[in-house]
Order: structure tokens, then C-alpha cells, then sequence
């Protein structure tokens, strides 16, 4: 049987980031890995990923989109 990890987020909650580079940025949880103690905030910390042509993307190009934050780095937000 898996261990289960519990965490103080979830998916959709509205967080602050409490330290790091991106400190004072809020945003929406998008995923949760509790495995790895990491969590993708909407709009914090997008790093930039280089795409190759595909059927799907011809033009190819760059593309950017959210990376993860340590869970100890976020709280949430105050309503």
C-alpha cells in the first residue's frame, strides 16, 4: 500500500510565495506532486522551453509555461 503525503495545498487553492526569487507573487495551484514536495503555480516562476517543428506546431518555436516550487515556499492566501 502507497504512503500517502499529506500536504497544506491543493489543487485551485490561491497561494503567496513566501520566499525564493518569485517572493510576494500569488497565483492558482495548478498540479500538486507530493511525492516530490513540489507544486506548479499559475504565472510563477515560466521558464522558457525550446520546441522543435511538429505536425501539431509546425512554426516550432518557444514556448513558455510554469515550473515547480518547493511546497515550503508557498502559502495560502488570505481571502
Amino acid at each position: 500500500m502507497a504512503k500517502r503525503v499529506k500536504t497544506h495545498v491543493k489543487k485551485d487553492d490561491q497561494v503567496v510565495v513566501i520566499t525564493g526569487n518569485h517572493k510576494g507573487d500569488t497565483g492558482r495551484v495548478l498540479q500538486v506532486f507530493p511525492e516530490k514536495s513540489q507544486v506548479i503555480v499559475e504565472g510563477v516562476r515560466m521558464m522558457k522551453k525550446h520546441a522543435k517543428p511538429t505536425q501539431d506546431r509546425p512554426e516550432g518555436g518557444i514556448i513558455e509555461k510554469e515550473g515547480p516550487i518547493h511546497i515550503s515556499n508557498v502559502k495560502l492566501a488570505t481571502k
